[in-house]
């Protein structure tokens, strides 16, 4: 049976299923309980009690195309839930993507395109990364954004290029995590109608039964967020699960169906946590085989499964073509928007230096009038912040705001919702089609990490701008103040993070980041004014550190980054003048680029006979460590700042001209002792 949220209506069911649909589902269900036995590691349980409803998604209503999995106007498909990766394996199998039998034999054995979780980019299919959960949703939710903006922007009358369905299976662990009321709430506020997210709810999580831990009502929390709900009591009804899928395809909210399932569904151990993560056995397996009288041997499936699904490929076929046929004629009359759709970097012809040497700029304003300049350009740039456009400086002057009225708007209001602003980010670009950036403060990147490690997994090229990057924000204390939050960023894999000292390296930075599509970019940027300089014209980004100034024979080395060159430079001049010591001074804009540098090029910046060496970061030191060696010194910060005047707090850091001159000095004169 299936209710409506009008709790009185109540809709007759009409069967549109077979026994050949029945076999398909247990091929399912088998195939994925076999996989688990063989690798000794896995998830049975959701498997075997959401076959039915992940059955009826895929064949009955989903558009896809085995042959190009990239398909831009394919439905997506994110299975939040994702440690019921083997149920996603089997689907793709059985619908012909390129994922074969052995493939399905080596599920999470190292190497393999079957791995625990799935990995997007790995296997054919599979549209996003996922097993942190929560984060599934909210990107679902940032597809759904996506389909919704580019088809405003780029659907011309008679070419309706862009109309897909994003779709999302959850689960009770899902719906726990505080990421996905944040999307949940975003996405109610913003009427996506084209998102439909199915619950498997089995009222047991990995400790126990559900209620050990929740007793809230699902349904009417996505209600007063504005979403359309239902529910489908019975779990095992194909034509229930398909009705209910049918009415959310119509409605003009984000649709949750509620699906009551079993986990473990007709195993000896059904209903309890003891099937939620480790494999049955071979006596249970043995019993669940009865259960269902499949006498199959494991991997063996019949011939009419293969055909079943395969008449539902074909009939997706004639979908898949039509449109290609169309796209092909789109490219033809609109061949900038198609190229716009079809590629993810950036035209940089209008970005350019709004200052001159000696102006004080912040670089959250460089980097905001380097934004101005793309958009102009890039049609595909949008974004937004976590209620701090004002502060960030990240708001797309001239151009409309995301929502229902314009969804070609591209200005995206988040709200204080920090997690689910980078995983929905992470969704758009997942997407293709366009470019998304996000902003906060940069102490704040704590709830941005899990999802910045997310899209550095995926190698996506998500922007992350982070603004009022140090001690400097002053009066708002060391709440807000970020000391290892830098350091924490650097060391994330295929993350790239510039901290820029000016607007001609914020520009550099920008002009790297358009030729940038995979990994993700992290931009840190101040609050204070900062000098334009000289020497930073014809910055280096791309290489991640150049040198800024020299001398001939120069007797060491001073290296920063972001505000702190400008210090640097100060600190070399009077080195030369009052000392006659001579100072090369290195601008480190992004120590993950530097490190892939080729060595000739390392050596060129840091030569290995000069072994004075100074760091200077208003941040943790331990990322400097590797650049100044055991016979160098690091000016950082390894405590937390204070509340007060934002100059005399970095100051009381050593974060000074005389300071560094100091710390210079001494290191030089022990460098002379040996």
């Amino acid at each position: 049976m299936i209710t409506s949220r009008n709790a009185s209506v109540v809709l007759t069911p009409k069967s549109q299923f077979t026994d050949q649909d029945q076999q398909a589902v247990n091929a399912l269900r088998f195939m994925s309980i076999d996989m688990i036995e063989r690798a000794h590691s896995g998830h049975p349980g959701s498997p075997l009690g959401m076959a039915p409803l992940a059955y009826t998604l895929w064949e009955k209503f989903m558009h896809f195309a085995p042959n190009d999995p990239q398909w831009l106007n394919r439905d997506r498909f994110v299975l939040s839930g994702g440690h019921c990766s083997a149920l996603l394996y089997s689907l793709l199998h059985f619908n012909g993507f390129d994922l074969s039998i052995a493939d399905i034999k080596a599920f999470r054995q190292l190497g393999s395109l079957t791995p625990g979780h799935p990995e997007y980019r790995l296997t054919p299919g599979v549209d996003a990364s996922t097993g942190p959960l929560g984060q599934g949703f909210a990107m679902a939710v940032g597809m759904a954004m996506a389909e919704r903006h580019l088809a405003l922007q780029y659907n011309k009358p008679g070419y309706p290029i862009i109309d897909h369905f994003t779709y999302s299976i959850v689960g009770d662990g899902d719906l726990m995590e505080g990421v996905a009321s944040e999307a949940m709430a975003l996405a109610g506020k913003n009427r996506l109608g084209r998102l439909i997210v199915l619950y498997d709810s089995n009222d047991v999580s990995l400790d126990g039964p559900l209620n050990l831990s929740c007793s809230e009502n699902i349904g009417e929390r996505f209600m007063a967020a504005h979403w359309d709900y239902q529910l489908v009591t019975d779990g095992s009804d194909l034509d229930a699960i398909a009705r209910a899928i049918s009415r959310a395809q119509k409605t003009a909210q984000p649709s949750l169906i509620e699906i009551k399932t079993t986990i473990g569904y007709n195993s000896p151990d059904e209903g309890t946590s003891k099937v939620h993560g480790s494999p049955l056995g071979a006596a249970n397996l043995a019993v669940t085989r009865e259960n269902y009288g499949w006498d199959y041997q494991p991997f063996e499936y019949p011939d009419d499964v293969y055909r079943q699904f395969a008449q539902y490929v074909f009939g997706k076929e004639k979908h898949y073509n039509e449109w290609r046929g169309l796209f092909a004629d789109y490219q033809r009359e609109f061949p900038e928007e198609a190229e716009q759709l079809t590629s993810q970097r950036l035209d940089i012809r209008d970005l350019t230096n709004h200052h001159e040497s000696g102006d004080q700029v912040s670089t959250r304003v460089a980097n905001s009038e380097a934004m101005q300049d793309l958009a102009k350009r890039n049609p595909q740039l949008w974004g937004g912040s976590a209620d701090l456009f004002s502060s960030n400086k990240t708001l797309l002057k001239n151009y409309d705001t995301f929502k229902p009225a314009n969804y070609g708007g591209r200005n995206i209001y988040f709200g204080v919702r920090e997690f689910a602003m980078a995983a929905i980010t992470n969704g758009i670009n997942l997407h293709g089609g366009s470019l998304a950036y996000c902003s906060t403060f940069m102490v704040f990147s704590d709830y941005l990490k899990a999802a910045i490690r997310l899209a550095a997994l995926q190698q996506i090229p998500s922007v992350f701008i982070l603004t009022h990057d140090s001690l400097a924000v002053g009066e708002d204390g060391p709440t807000h103040e970020p000391v290892e939050q830098l350091a924490m960023l650097r060391t994330i894999p295929n993350v790239q993070v510039f901290r820029p000292a000016d607007v001609n390296e914020t520009v550099a930075v920008w002009q790297t980041i358009a030729k940038t599509t995979d990994r993700p970019s992290v931009i840190i940027a101040s609050r204070q004014g900062l000098p334009v300089l000289d020497e930073t014209v014809g910055a280096l980004g791309e290489r991640g550190a150049y040198v800024v100034a020299d001398a001939h024979k120069p007797q060491g080395i001073i290296m920063a980054s972001g505000s702190e060159l400008s210090l640097a430079l100060a600190a070399r001049e009077r080195l030369a003048k009052q000392h006659g010591i001579k100072v090369r001074v290195v601008s480190m804009v992004s120590l993950e680029r530097f490190n892939q540098q080729p060595a000739a090029y390392r050596e060129q910046v840091l030569p290995d006979h000069l072994r004075t060496r100074l760091a200077v970061e208003m941040a943790s030191p331990v990322m400097w460590r590797q650049y100044v060696g055991l016979d160098g010194d690091v000016i950082g910060v390894d405590q937390f700042g204070q509340s007060g005047d934002g100059p005399t707090i970095a100051a009381q850091h050593g974060f000074t001209v005389d300071s560094i001159v100091e710390h210079f000095l001494a290191l030089n004169r022990e460098e002379d002792k040996k």
